[in-house]
């Protein structure tokens, strides 16, 4: 029997997964099909209430659903509860129980797949939005020196610190900073927009790692910007691949090799 699996999500006909996961299960051997499904922006609880009916095993959610996803799962991971939002569902002998596989996605595509490690560094994260919040566990996890959280609106930066109430986060009005950052992550979508929060030329330098969360074809507004300044750069297509392969593991119990399909995404890309 083939187990089905898909992604929700309204817009949803952009999204990579289904290739993604339709190469991990080629990879690994597995019986699986995964699809895409486009639920009315009223009807996510009853979109995957029929899915469950239907053999449906797990699903990805993306926008804007994560959040529903997080109020109907009957029981949720750690990092689920950290980030507030849920973007994996396991349907396990009757239950719903949500995951958010994002922040482990960022931290194995900086650590594992682009070799900078993030124990004792000392990091910058721009943004407090949702994005920003799904990280912060796994990233605190890796034990960095300290992650600064800045965001355009500085209320919202410390509202998050309090929340996670961690002595290595710390929030930082944006006009201030003056410091130079081991790695600095874009977590707002502004890297594509140009409406990139105004980040002083002082927190890049040679040896800085800056990660922008969203991919392009080619170097966001805030990858040039890093790399004007002398910062190495990255996009977030690696995350989306890792946060994939994460869901896969959670569903399947096996975890495929990221390279391959990285490479073939790229090259589309």
């Amino acid at each position: 029997m083939t187990d089905r699996y898909l992604v929700i999500g309204n817009p949803i006909a952009h999204s990579k997964s289904p290739q993604i996961h339709a190469q991990f299960a080629q990879q690994t051997g597995e019986a699986m099909v995964y699809e895409r499904l486009l639920a009315p922006l009223d009807g996510f609880v009853d979109s995957v209430h029929n899915f469950i009916e239907h053999g449906g095993r797990g699903a990805n959610v993306t926008l804007p659903f994560k959040l529903d996803a997080f109020a109907l799962a009957e029981q949720r991971s750690e990092r689920a509860q950290a980030a507030g939002a849920v973007n994996t569902l396991v349907f396990e002998r009757g239950r719903i129980i949500g995951d958010n596989t994002d922040g482990v996605g960022l931290v194995r595509d900086i650590s594992v797949n682009a070799g900078v490690a993030i124990k004792g560094q000392r990091v910058l994260l721009v943004g407090a939005g949702g994005a920003a919040q799904g990280v912060i566990l796994p990233l605190l996890e890796q034990a960095p020196h300290s992650i600064t959280l800045c965001n355009r609106t500085q209320r919202k930066a410390e509202e998050l610190v309090q929340q996670f109430s961690h002595p290595a986060l710390q929030a930082c009005a944006i006009d201030a900073l003056s410091d130079v950052y081991d790695l600095v992550i874009n977590a707002t979508s502004a890297g594509l927009s140009g409406d990139l929060p105004p980040l002083p030329a002082a927190v890049f330098g040679s040896t800085t790692f800056a990660y922008d969360m969203i991919y392009a074809a080619q170097a966001t507004n805030f990858m040039q910007l890093a790399q004007s300044h002398g910062a190495q750069t990255r996009d977030g297509l690696g995350m989306l691949v890792e946060q994939a392969a994460e869901s896969f593991y959670l569903w399947r119990g096996v975890r495929p090799d990221t390279a391959p399909v990285y490479k073939s995404l790229r090259a589309q890309v």
